[in-house]
This record gives C-alpha cells, structure tokens and sequence, in this order.
C-alpha cells in the first residue's frame, strides 16, 4: 500500500513484495498478491478518471488471462 492506503501494482511493487512472485516480475496491474490486480480508483497511482478505469480493468482481464495461461 502507498501512503493514501492505496495497493501498489507492478514497477512500483517494494522487492521483498515481489518474492512472492516466485522469482518472475509482475504484470503492470498485479498487486503483491500474485494473481490479484487492481484497476481504477483503488489503484496507487491512477488517475481516478472513470475513461481510465474502464481501460484498467480490461488490461487488468486481458493480464488476468495471461497469468493463469502461464499457471
């Protein structure tokens, strides 16, 4: 989480956060948690526009997909 409570995702994850990963880096839209990502408003960083949320959320899908093909 940021300052603002709100969850870091991707680049912006603190290297002990991405152990948890298993070595690879996260997508750009995934939390700490790996397969949990955050979109829009609730994400560090964004710009609380709804335009960019709606795009978030189908990158946040789109990387979802990629993940669990990798499972």
């Amino acid at each position: 989480m940021d300052d603002h409570r709100f969850p870091l995702t991707g680049p912006k994850l603190h290297d002990d956060a991405l152990a948890a990963h298993g070595g690879r880096p996260p997508f750009p839209l995934e939390t700490n948690q790996p397969g949990i990502f955050a979109a829009g408003d609730v994400r560090s960083g964004s710009v609380k526009r709804v335009t960019s949320a709606i795009g978030e959320g189908a990158t946040a899908a789109r990387q979802a997909h990629q993940r669990l093909a990798r499972s």
